[in-house]
């Protein structure tokens, strides 16, 4: 049966409203899970801003924890109980498109063009207090771990691909720029890669938390020439891996040229707008270096991310920058936008 709930929407240019909306009813498959935690992505603070065009009101959310609340039909009984605690991988993909018939499932065509159940809004979906998924996208969370930090399984998973994509080594010189919540999420993957971790950052208490959380070396790079910097470290080599982790397009020419010959230089964030780079097909000839990029996890991705945090392998608790209840959604929404803040997690 339908049920009653509430969903934090956004309607308009940095305003939200609490919403009352109804589930439709659990087809095979699919799970109905009670939310107890959602971080606030980068995707959610673009739309708040309206730098992301969704129609309005809009439904985000997509770093999603709670506990089942119904298991619909044909689902499997002895590996799924109510109440059972799980990470939710909100992210959608059709499984018909060349890219998800091919195992690249972060690439399906139609993971833009999410179909809406009726009674629902447009949007990831996350930001309601009970939403309903496909039980092939749920994760045990492990005792001990709280919702808090299984929510930010996802944002962890989008770093495992970016990090996979790279095929680093062991003793590999990497450089992160930008210490937000992804590019310190790269910090402490690279170094359980056995990598050697640079951070440029502007911020000194994101240079601190890196350091903290294993980073070799951290500069701010309006105090050092980035480049000659990394190529000072490396014997002039060049980094093995450069992580552009910010949106800033004029970065990307420093990160390309911060990458020592057959490197990889890995764009992961997206620019909103974009702005073309030029790029000397001479380099890319003459130094085989590679430029590619990365975007959002695949379902293995998710499944290792939620390894890695059930066994405590990586802490995501520093990276918390705090909760806030339901009913003050307005509050963290406008909270996420600050520079220099961390995740805010709405918990209900």
């Amino acid at each position: 049966m339908p049920i009653k709930i509430r969903t934090i929407a956004v309607t308009g240019e940095k305003k939200t409203e609490i919403l009352d909306l109804e589930t439709p009813d659990l087809v095979y498959g699919e799970v109905l899970v009670k939310v107890h935690a959602v971080a606030l992505c980068t995707l959610e603070q673009r739309i708040f801003r309206r730098d992301v065009k969704m129609p309005l009101p809009c439904t985000g959310g997509h770093e999603v924890s709670g506990e089942i609340a119904a298991l619909g039909p044909g689902v499997d009984a002895g590996r799924w109980a109510v109440g059972q605690r799980v990470a939710v991988r909100m992210l959608y993909n059709c499984g018909e498109c060349y890219y998800c018939r091919t195992g690249r499932t972060n690439l399906c065509t139609k993971a833009l063009k999410k179909p809406v159940r009726e009674g629902l809004l447009p949007g990831p979906g996350g930001l309601c207090d009970y939403v309903i998924v496909k039980s092939q996208d749920l994760f045990d969370i492990a005792d001990g771990i709280s919702y808090e930090e299984a929510a930010l399984t996802e944002p962890l998973a989008c770093c495992v691909h970016s990090v996979r994509k790279a095929d680093l080594q062991f003793a590999d010189t990497v450089v992160v720029i930008g210490g937000g919540i992804m590019g310190i999420n790269h910090v402490m993957l690279c170094k359980k890669r056995g990598c050697r971790v640079i951070l440029s950052e502007v911020d000194p208490a994101r240079r601190e938390l890196a350091s903290r959380l294993g980073a070799d070396v951290t500069f701010n790079p309006l105090e050092k020439d980035p480049v000659a910097y990394v190529r000072e470290l490396t014997d002039g080599r060049g980094a093995d891996c450069v992580f552009n982790t910010t949106a800033i397009p004029s970065v990307v020419p420093q990160a390309i040229a911060m990458v020592g010959k057959t490197g990889k230089m890995v764009q992961y964030s997206s620019m909103h707008p974009d702005a073309p780079v030029e790029v000397s097909p001479q380099m890319l000839h003459s130094s085989e270096v590679v430029l590619t990029g990365s975007v959002s996890p695949t379902a293995l991705d998710f499944d290792t991310a939620n390894r890695l945090i059930n066994y405590r392998i990586i802490d995501m608790k520093p990276v918390i920058f705090g909760t806030f209840e339901f009913k003050d959604a307005q509050a963290a929404f406008e909270q996420s936008i600050v520079p220099g803040t961390f995740r805010c997690i709405i918990t209900d």
